[in-house]
């Protein structure tokens, strides 16, 4: 945990193109083996993904990061170094079953002493990866009525085969954390693992980080719906993951705890799961250009919350291209289409996260090689694409923006 403090990590995101500094990322594991037919609709996946070749591509995509100056933190190690503290294992044990649903006293107390005897690196595997009935070994005379009906597809500890998309459970902002309140059960444990990174962790403990949101917060928001697009201005998605109560908190949250966000764009989208996410759709990639899926152009609402002295005024926009010229105060924005005119590639592409580019720097970003024709376009436009390999990444439904968390850029 030294060594980590000893880079000079402080936590801070002003823009979604400067050069990108540091990043948490979650290399895919073995929650991704409890994939099954039957519960893939459950788990949020459509296909079952093959774990070595995922983790090989996983592992493409962080040597690229590396290899462009990125520093990348697992986000397993940074929990295996604050449950090394035995009161903070006991409690994160206690959180975890809690969060899971188990209620039976008999079993939680059954579960607790189980998993309090395990090693920090174990007990981290667990919280991801799940534990069944059968590999908790409970005795028969402990078991109630789910263990009988379930059997061997009952899992105490629920799988997190969607950790490898860090952005989603939380997402810096200026100086301050906001951990998501997850619209799907299958992801709330996500937050968990990032609120005692947040309460214990000295890289947001020590660096005195202000907590934007909170995943105890009724209303859904999910961090691949958050653009950083300068230092004054953010927009947020209103999608099918995040709602437009959560949007309002976080703006009364950033504009009241000293943030340095004066305006926030909120972009309508359709409530789909073929856009679940504003990245999904829309990302950043230079300065004044960025990129779009052009099918849901006629369905978009754009909307502006613009603190005042006291709380917020909210206008509505005429439309993007307008809304961000005007809120970062540019003469010319450049709007790319996935997949150029042809409705059909760009649809297919955008299925494939075409859109879900991570920039590294002012005109270079990462996408999936498998999008040949947005990726020919963007290079076209004289931006630097760098391609990985998605095949089976992709099938989480997330591209490189996806699979990263910032801490800190340029």
């Amino acid at each position: 945990m030294k060594n980590l403090i000893k880079t000079g990590i402080v936590p801070r995101i002003t823009s979604e193109i400067n050069p990108l500094k540091t990043v948490i990322l979650h290399r895919p594991g073995r929650e991704l083996e409890r994939l099954t037919p039957q519960n893939l609709s459950e788990l949020l996946f459509d296909d079952i993904p093959w774990v070595r070749k995922i983790q090989e591509e996983h592992d493409e995509f962080v040597k690229v990061l590396k290899e462009n100056g990125v520093e990348v933190l697992y986000i397993e190690r940074l929990l295996s170094e604050i449950l090394q503290d035995e009161e903070v294992k006991e409690e994160f044990i206690e959180d975890l079953l809690q969060l899971n649903g188990v209620t039976s006293p008999k079993i939680l107390d059954f579960l607790f002493g189980l998993l309090r005897e395990k090693p920090v690196d174990e007990l981290v595997e667990i919280s991801i990866s799940g534990l069944s009935l059968y590999e908790a070994k409970v005795k028969r005379s402990l078991m109630g009525l789910a263990e009988h009906i379930y059997e061997e597809d009952y899992y105490y500890i629920k799988p997190l085969p969607n950790l490898y998309f860090t952005r989603d459970p939380a997402a810096v902002i200026d100086r301050g954390l906001m951990i998501s309140s997850m619209k799907a059960a299958a992801r709330k444990p996500e937050t968990l693992i990032f609120k005692y990174l947040y309460n214990y962790h000295p890289l947001f403990k020590d660096n005195e980080v202000p907590l934007f949101y909170d995943n105890t917060y009724p209303h859904s928001i999910e961090g691949g719906d958050i653009l950083v697009l300068n230092e004054k201005v953010i927009a947020v998605g209103c999608s099918e993951r995040t709602s437009p109560q959560a949007i309002e908190q976080l703006a009364h949250n950033l504009f009241e705890k000293g943030s340095s966000v004066e305006k926030i764009l909120v972009v309508q989208i359709p409530a789909k799961r073929s856009y679940m996410h504003l990245d999904t759709v829309f990302t950043m990639v230079d300065t004044n250009r960025f990129v779009f899926y052009p099918g849901i152009k006629n369905e978009l609402k754009i909307f502006s919350l613009i603190k005042e002295e006291k709380g917020f005024s909210i206008h509505r926009e005429k439309d993007l291209q307008t809304a961000l010229k005007n809120a970062l105060n540019l003469y010319t924005i450049d709007i790319i289409p996935t997949g150029g005119l042809n409705a059909i590639t760009s649809a297919r592409e955008q299925w494939n996260d075409s859109t879900n580019t991570l920039a590294i720097a002012p005109g270079i970003i990462v996408t999936y090689s498998r999008n040949e024709i947005s990726n020919k376009i963007l290079e076209k436009e004289g931006i630097k694409v760098i391609p990985i390999e998605g095949s089976e990444l992709s099938r989480g439904r997330g591209g490189p923006r996806c699979m990263t968390m910032p801490l800190m850029r340029d």
